[in-house]
């Protein structure tokens, strides 16, 4: 078979080699054209909190979950041939606007991180989230002439009951944002922590969905001194619960009175009937009664495994619990109506 004469095969691996070349440079403008080309994404901002130790490749899979970027192997393959890796700063980012991996690139390298925060604190009622939000002067207030339930309603909650739906944690933000937004992102942050927890319960809880988890958890933050004892007021509560024992919690009670509360409970209280007084009314209120944080959340749906049904508060931040009502009444005489010692406020 005769062959092919030396310049053929010269002119066929020239060819081959201009192929080459050719298809790696289309390859190299598509991935410049990809690294300039801005992502998007829809929700109003999007909070990224990139911890202290956090490498390259993590950040490139997080960033990617979230959306902010389209191809966490592009984005980690850019930072490394830029050199970026080691160079990544720890931060509490936000994204309000779309931007391409390189700049994003550029942000994270610089420590371009959100410097403005707001804190909503475990134990609040969303009027004190309220209050936060419009005293803070770094936000634009978008929601100050609506009601809870308008609010309610921007957020998705389709009852229009906001309350215990907004999580109790540190929120950074660009300068400017919308305190809207802000709430937007809390309230995911709880329906993320209350769905894990709910999904880790226990079968044996009465409790029949993970709204009345979560006002459970509210009762149980607003009723733990010490963290120590969350377990066992959660049990407490979980064990009434099954034996259709009223909750008798003042906390219920005090947030049904609204602002009429001056600080002092007294018998006609107990006795005047509200949704939320729990003297008067079997079971769960209808709402929860304020933010509970993650510890809350966890205790109400992982209570310690108790014959507890009472307690009192002993005056330094922690409870006495008792079985029967005999033992409590004797706690109550010991802690709450014993003469107090010289010196004691």
């Amino acid at each position: 078979m005769a062959s092919s004469p030396p310049g053929a095969w010269r002119r066929r691996l020239l060819l081959v080699a201009l192929a080459l070349a050719a298809s790696a440079l289309a390859a190299g403008v598509a991935v410049i054209g990809a690294l300039n080309h801005e992502s998007s994404f829809n929700p109003a901002s999007i909070a990224y909190d990139l911890k202290l130790g956090t490498s390259l490749r993590t950040a490139s899979r997080e960033l990617a979950a979230l959306g902010v970027i389209q191809s966490a192997w592009l984005f980690e393959s850019a930072g490394r041939l830029r050199g970026d890796a080691p160079h990544i700063k720890a931060g509490n980012y936000e994204f309000t606007s779309p931007m391409s991996p390189l700049a994003l690139l550029r942000k994270i390298t610089r420590g371009d991180a959100t410097q403005v925060v707001v804190r909503f604190i475990d134990g609040w009622t969303f009027k004190q989230v309220r209050q936060a939000l419009s005293q803070h002067e770094a936000l634009k207030h978008e929601t100050r002439d609506l009601s809870d339930a308008d609010i309610a309603l921007k957020l998705g909650i389709a009852d229009g009951n906001i309350e215990g739906w907004i999580f109790p944690d540190s929120y950074y933000f660009a300068r400017g944002s919308s305190d809207l937004a802000v709430l937007r992102r809390a309230h995911r942050l709880m329906q993320k922590h209350l769905g894990e927890q709910w999904d880790k319960r226990p079968s044996r809880l009465p409790l029949a969905s993970p709204y009345e988890a979560l006002i459970l958890a509210s009762i149980v933050e607003k009723e733990t001194g010490r963290a120590d004892d969350r377990a066992l007021v959660s049990s407490v509560f979980v064990n009434r619960l099954r034996i259709g024992m009223r909750l008798q919690t003042d906390p219920t009670l005090i947030y049904g009175m609204g602002d009429t509360f001056n600080g002092n409970l007294r018998r006609r209280d107990l006795q005047t009937d509200t949704p939320w007084n729990t003297y008067t009314r079997a079971g769960l209120p209808p709402t929860p009664i304020a933010m509970p944080g993650l510890a809350s959340l966890q205790a109400a749906l992982n209570p310690a495994d108790s014959n507890m049904f009472y307690f009192v508060a002993r005056g330094d931040g922690t409870s006495q619990f008792s079985q029967t009502l005999d033992e409590h009444n004797a706690a109550v005489t010991k802690y709450q109506r014993a003469p107090r010692r010289a010196g004691q406020k």
